[in-house]
């Protein structure tokens, strides 16, 4: 039994995880656990470094918190007027990372953005929705549900596993 900790208590990014590595390894049997972690960065990260970074700290402060054979740290940020997460896996010292997919934001979102909302406040506000960010967050409400929050994040969480599923090449 594989123990996979996630640095977050967010139901879309631990269901992701346990999503990717249900269907990378459907032999395996795993537990998923999330962890509620700081960032050690701003609420929303507005760079590709700082959000980064904020993916870094939560892995390193899970890493203290628990004792796991996978560890993963998703965080989301903003890249100019566009948002994305990065995903971190480390396993037994080796580290595998990706970006997700990313996509652009309303207007009207980054003026919020802009005046100090998260995101998900924002398209909250914007869309009249209610804790978006744990259900299919911005990539839900902006592609009419064809993509979500943990669908995208899932498949960046396989990109992020290459080194795992490739031991031998690194």
């Amino acid at each position: 039994m594989w123990t996979i900790a996630v640095a977050s208590a967010n139901p879309a990014k631990i269901n992701a995880v346990k999503l990717c590595f249900q269907t990378n390894f459907a032999e395996q049997a795993i537990t998923v656990s999330g962890f509620a972690v700081p960032s050690g960065v701003a609420e929303q990260p507005l760079s590709s470094v700082e959000t980064l970074l904020g993916a870094q700290n939560r892995l390193q402060a899970l890493k203290q918190q628990t004792d796991a054979d996978y560890y993963v740290a998703i965080e989301a940020g903003l890249d100019n007027d566009m948002t994305f997460a990065w995903m971190l896996i480390e396993h037994n010292g080796k580290l595998g990372k990706a970006r997700s997919a990313s996509l652009m934001l309303p207007p009207a979102a980054l003026q919020l953005l802009a005046e100090g909302e998260q995101l998900g406040d924002a398209m909250d506000q914007l869309f009249g929705t209610s804790n978006i960010k744990q259900a299919g967050g911005a990539i839900g409400l902006l592609t009419h549900n064809q993509l979500s929050r943990a669908s995208v994040y899932q498949q960046a969480l396989t990109l992020a596993l290459i080194p795992f599923l490739n031991p031998e090449r690194f």
